[in-house]
């Protein structure tokens, strides 16, 4: 096929033999299937700033940390130079993650790298070598659904442990194959310690993954994780290889009406903004 052009100075370079084909293409990135030597690998190529959805991206820097002061000013500034500062720090987010995760125990794509925009990882795949199946694709009975669930909130509570909250997790951001779940999808991940928006998305997160478990294993449908979780990070006794229970607490205390309502209006534009890149990714440009 044609070699896109934003893949051209990597296959320039050597660091790519071939591209194959399209795999999928959403409003954040363009994703290929390449070839590297003998092994077969994805090239994720992200958009620029004004092409992607994530229109309230700021709830996701927040409390990012930029080592260099004259790129913290300028991006504080939106400048150009600033701007283009952030776009950089966005792209890298995800190999950062990634990196990270991989070191943290959770099952994540293996990153080989960030080339000017362009993200070199793992193709995941089943038995069959075929490009693994996303979790909305899969079916599975009781026991399994437990089984991945109790997985899916280790990785969880493991990203936490490593300081990050995926932010966007659902069964659209999850592949499955015979080794089981695999977390995709992490430019967005947020510092949990720095970002105001953190357990909001760890509750959004935890809750939507079982919400999907709880189809196949009914008795999902009224744990609390979300709740344990941060709770338990909250206390400092949150640690990798914890043994949740789904059991919390239930607060008895009057809810505030009002930030109640903010939440509710946030779910729905986080879902909103969720379906459109779906939308996008399972509609070939």
């Amino acid at each position: 096929m044609k070699v896109p052009k934003r893949l051209r100075p990597l296959v320039e370079d050597g660091i790519i033999d071939e591209v194959l084909r399209p795999l999928m293409s959403g409003k954040e990135a363009d994703v290929f299937i390449v070839r590297c030597g003998s092994k077969t690998r994805c090239a994720k190529i992200y958009k620029d700033a004004v092409k992607r959805s994530f229109k309230k991206a700021a709830q996701y820097t927040e409390g990012r940390k930029v080592r260099n002061s004259r790129r913290a000013r300028a991006m504080e500034k939106g400048s150009k130079f600033g701007r283009r500062q952030q776009e950089e720090t966005w792209q890298n987010a995800e190999v950062d993650a990634l990196y990270r995760l991989e070191r943290a125990g959770v099952r994540v794509p293996v990153p080989y790298g960030c080339f000017d925009g362009v993200l070199l990882m793992e193709l995941i795949t089943d038995e069959h070598g075929d490009v693994a199946p996303r979790l909305d694709e899969v079916s599975m009975a009781e026991e399994q659904a437990l089984e991945d669930h109790a997985l899916v909130m280790q990785y969880v509570v493991r990203m936490l442990c490593a300081g990050l909250v995926h932010g966007d997790l659902s069964e659209f951001n999850v592949l499955v194959n015979d080794e089981g779940p695999v977390i995709i999808d992490l430019p967005q991940a947020v510092d949990a310690a720095a970002n105001n928006n953190a357990q909001a998305m760890l509750t959004r997160d935890v809750d939507r993954m079982t919400a999907y478990y709880s189809q196949f294993a009914p008795s999902l449908k009224h744990t609390r994780y979300a709740q344990e979780i941060w709770e338990l990070y909250e206390e400092g006794e949150l640690h990798p290889d914890i043994e949740l229970s789904g059991d919390a607490e239930e607060d008895t205390h009057a809810a505030d009406v009002d930030a109640v309502m903010l939440e509710i209006r946030a779910a729905l534009e986080a879902e909103q903004e969720r379906r459109e890149r779906i939308a996008a990714a399972d509609d070939p440009e």
